[in-house]
């Protein structure tokens, strides 16, 4: 993975674009299976011999790009990189975490049909993002608790929150936050934990690795102290490469080569080492942050910006909101 990708520092006009096709990567346009007029684009790097499917997304500001020749494969996996609803080569409106992610979820269904000859075993999928992308991670995990085998998020953004907070001195982020979600996270903090890994952290059943430099200014490290000390309370799965002396306003400012490669064999190891899927309980519970999607159902809340918790019983065919909320719930199987 190129995490300089994950620096945020090159922020693509609006432009139409058309499919492209080349050997080692294409790029796709994808509909939206619950947006009917939203369509956005997808760059599917192709390996050089079958693999795992990983799924990954841009920086904050960012758009992918939409270069497709290269002169041998760029993954050894089939790399699927989402240029999410409203970036620049997408149409409809970014939401942060909200049904942008339905997006890479439909992304990733496109792929697995069209590109199934890469594709060792389809139920392997991971993910994988940085800055933006690491927030992405954190939420996506918890919204499709049983979809991906590992992910692995660079630099994340845990609560929305706390970053609207810490933002106030850079306010490079809260302009974006008050359109894509709400104005001012005080007048409606449930908005902003129904997009929050940290909020939504109980539902989590994969292997999260995390590495973020401990003096990063954009994406401060106290964000990942927060997820971590959770996670901990919680008994979940999550690792934390912390580098020590690492960050400026560039995520990897200060960098050293021995970090660098420790953090891409920490995130290639969370890979390697979790080959099997995730199946949740026949009866539990999960917290449901506008939406959540497991291989079993769906559940749709009346507004992305509701959390909820909601009991269900497989067997039964049975889901419950503790709240007085109506849900829209759909049966996978």
């Amino acid at each position: 993975m190129n995490f300089e990708k994950f620096e945020d520092t090159i922020r693509a006009k609006k432009a139409k674009v058309e499919e492209k096709f080349a050997p080692y990567c294409d790029l796709r346009l994808v509909s939206s299976s619950i947006t009917p007029s939203v369509t956005f684009a997808v760059k599917i790097y192709k390996p050089e011999k079958a693999s795992c499917l990983v799924a990954t997304t841009h920086g904050w500001h960012m758009s992918i790009d939409t270069n497709v020749e290269y002169d041998k494969p760029q993954s050894p996996y089939l790399l699927v990189e989402v240029d999410m609803r409203g970036r620049a080569y997408s149409t409809g409106a970014p939401d942060c975490n909200g049904l942008e992610l339905y997006d890479v979820y439909d992304a990733i269904r496109f792929a697995l049909k069209e590109y199934s000859e890469y594709v060792l075993e389809k139920n392997l999928i991971y993910f994988e993002g940085g800055s933006g992308g690491g927030g992405n991670a954190l939420a996506i995990a918890a919204k499709f608790p049983d979809l991906f085998s590992a992910v692995n998020a660079m630099c994340p953004i845990s609560d929305y929150y706390e970053w609207y907070q810490t933002d106030s001195k850079l306010g490079e982020f809260r302009d974006e936050m008050d359109v894509w979600i709400c104005p001012n996270p005080e007048n409606n903090r449930e908005a902003y934990n129904s997009r929050s890994g940290l909020a939504l952290l109980p539902n989590l059943m994969t292997s999260v690795q995390i590495c973020h430099g401990t003096t990063d200014i954009r994406v401060p490290f106290s964000l990942t102290a927060l997820y971590q000390k959770r996670a901990e309370e919680l008994g979940k799965s999550v690792r934390v490469y912390s580098m020590d002396g690492v960050g400026t306003r560039e995520h990897f400012g200060n960098i050293t080569p021995e970090q660098y490669a420790e953090m891409e064999r920490v995130c290639r190891e969370n890979i390697s080492a979790h080959r099997s899927t995730i199946q949740i309980p026949r009866k539990g519970s999960f917290v449901v942050g506008g939406y959540l999607v497991t291989k079993h159902f769906s559940v749709f809340l009346p507004s992305l910006d509701k959390v909820v918790t909601v009991d269900y019983d497989l067997d039964k065919r049975e889901i419950t909101a503790r709240d007085q909320v109506e849900l829209d719930v759909v049966w996978h199987k």
